[in-house]
């Protein structure tokens, strides 16, 4: 029975990855403190819960005419979502979530399209700075 899920599940990703590669991708996506320009200022993968507002930032490839959307999760269950119509053949978004401090964790952001298929997930741990929690920022390279 588990060889049987793991065919699925390769089956599924397989047919995901197929759909990508003729239709557009995600060429880049991850959380950030700020958008200047529609371009992210950094890259978040720690945030300790002194900073309660978080952007999720995605540059999406060739997929006009379809819809992305940011499903914000927070142990497991969705939060918010957030869908974006693209436009063109290059097309940046950005989805934001203001973070109550108590929600320390894992959180994720899974962008699917239209039809439900996940194409991608990012996560990041949100912890408690008076429990000695650090965030981890990581500087863009140009």
């Amino acid at each position: 029975m588990p060889k049987r899920k793991f065919l699925l599940l390769l089956l599924l990703m397989l047919s995901t990855l197929s759909w990508a590669a003729n239709e557009g991708r995600i060429a880049r996506s991850w959380f950030t403190t700020a958008i200047e320009d529609r371009e992210p200022v950094d890259r978040v993968v720690v945030l300790d819960n002194s900073h309660d507002t978080l952007y999720f930032f995605t540059d999406v490839r060739h997929m006009e005419g379809h819809s992305i959307t940011h499903s914000w999760e927070y142990n497991g269950q969705v939060i918010s979502k957030k869908t974006f119509e693209i436009k063109g053949p290059r097309w940046r978004v950005y989805s934001k979530k203001e973070l109550d401090p108590s929600m320390t964790g894992k959180w994720s952001v899974v962008i699917r399209d239209e039809r439900g298929w996940p194409l991608t997930v990012a996560i990041f741990e949100y912890v408690d700075k008076a429990e000695g929690g650090k965030s981890m920022i990581l500087p863009l390279s140009e």
